[in-house]
């Protein structure tokens, strides 16, 4: 006898270690949430079609049959699911099965038990099954937008708070111009906000046109309704765009647009955990210890970084996930082939890891400090990252080959304040500008960093 789930035994970490912080997804993406959404599809295209003037043998709801009517979509729980899945024992198909479920709820309803074969009229599976995996995705990206704003909210929170502190920046690993740290921020907060708001944005496609995409059973039955129309507003009523041009299933190219936009808002926030680390790593952040919490099982001295590599790993997966469906969705052999069926039901576990990531990479945040300290330090043993400034004032000032001069003088070496001092007596320069060129310092070097630290234009 198959044991209740217990995170203990579960086979995906999703359902077993990190079950308590993916929580708000289960309703929406488990196999319980995809049976109501298909419940609802069914529910909601009867009292539809009941609507339809040219519908003359399903006469319209009264008030207590569409309340009813929803209160098998309200009502829907575990007890629900597992009535369906008696029925898909027998049927072996997993729509057919939500469709003799609502068909036998619609007959509990006084006066319309002789109209039950109007659910699921003129229908392919797909056209309920594509329009509850866009209720799905819709719903779901709920709370992944919700997550991502905490997480690009406290960065933007650390950008401001640090948007005056001078650090040494580093090009290909090397000493560069100067920045500060909030402008380092700032950059990876504007590229997160800009994916977040086109996952925002994304339109979600939704087709109810039968078998292959052309109202044949639709036209057949009843030649006088206009179908297009009467499928544009039930869509459009359920808060999703109608795709008037299919074969049996929707093509998928919005999920593939979703998947590609929140592949890219990860890898944005892959390269923003693998930063922090690096700036772990070199001192410029701490981590700040948490009594009782254990860092290294032999070397007790240690604070490990792991919410930013928990948050890289999850990443990893979400995106491997997220590339292949991707791929896959959008590919389909003539009107149909069902490849597409089990891919979609790994929606909820690329969102999970989605999910995931950004809680870790938010946890990380929470702990770690700035050490002012470590990064003024080596900012101001770093006077060779002047030469741009002092190469660029000679060419305004016209004096020759002033990038040779200044390569000459600095490349591979490290300066400080004294010979820094030396290379300007070296030069030929006015003296009003050898004089500003001498009050600039590493820490002062940063143009308008703290400006666009701000946002401010």
């Amino acid at each position: 006898m198959t044991e209740p789930l217990n995170p203990l035994t579960a086979i995906g970490a999703l359902d077993g270690r990190y079950r308590a912080r993916v929580e708000a997804l289960a309703p929406v993406v488990s196999e319980l949430g995809l049976m109501r959404y298909r419940a609802m599809v069914e529910c909601r295209w009867f009292a539809h079609l009941a609507a339809t003037d040219g519908i003359a043998e399903l006469p319209a709801l009264t008030a207590a049959q569409r309340g009813a009517l929803e209160a098998v979509i309200s009502g829907f729980d575990v007890s629900a699911a597992e009535q369906i899945k008696a029925y898909e024992t027998r049927t072996n198909h997993d729509v057919k099965a939500v469709e003799y479920y609502v068909k036998d709820r619609v007959r509990d309803i006084a006066g319309l038990a002789s109209h039950a074969e109007f659910v699921h009229f003129a229908c392919t599976s797909e056209d309920i099954n594509n329009l509850a995996y866009a209720l799905m995705l819709s719903d779901a990206r709920v709370p992944v937008l919700a997550e991502m704003d905490r997480l690009i909210e406290a960065i933007e929170a650390l950008a401001e708070a640090h948007a005056d502190l001078p650090m040494l920046s580093r090009t290909h690993g090397q000493a560069a111009s100067p920045t500060t740290l909030g402008k380092e921020l700032r950059n990876t907060s504007a590229r997160l906000r800009r994916q977040q708001g086109q996952l925002r944005d994304q339109v979600i496609l939704g087709k109810m046109n039968g078998a292959v995409g052309n109202f044949n059973a639709h036209v057949a039955a009843y030649p006088g309704v206009d179908w297009v129309a009467l499928t544009d507003s039930f869509i459009t009523g359920l808060g999703l765009v109608p795709n008037l041009h299919t074969t049996q299933i929707e093509p998928h190219d919005y999920l593939a647009e979703a998947f590609h936009c929140l592949m890219r808002f990860n890898q944005v926030l892959l390269d923003f955990d693998r930063d922090v680390w690096g700036y772990i790593a070199i001192d410029y952040f701490r981590s700040r210890k948490v009594e009782g919490e254990t860092g290294s099982s032999t070397m007790p001295h240690k604070v490990n970084p792991i919410d930013f590599e928990n948050s890289e790993g999850n990443l990893g997966i979400a995106n491997a996930l997220l590339a292949h469906m991707a791929d896959k969705l959008t590919v389909s052999r003539w009107q149909r082939d069902l490849s597409d069926s089990t891919v979609l039901r790994n929606l909820g576990t690329a969102l999970g890891h989605c999910l995931l990531a950004c809680q870790s990479t938010l946890k990380g945040l929470s702990r770690i400090e700035v050490n002012d300290a470590v990064i003024g330090s080596e900012l101001a043993e770093s006077w060779e990252v002047l030469a741009e400034a002092v190469q660029t004032v000679m060419r305004k000032h016209g004096l020759p080959e002033p990038y040779e001069q200044l390569k000459k003088a600095t490349r591979g070496r490290r300066l400080d304040a004294a010979l820094y001092a030396e290379v300007l007596d070296s030069l030929a320069l006015p003296e009003a500008a050898r004089r500003e060129l001498e009050a600039l310092t590493p820490a002062t070097y940063t143009g308008l960093a703290a400006r666009l630290a701000r946002a401010e234009r």
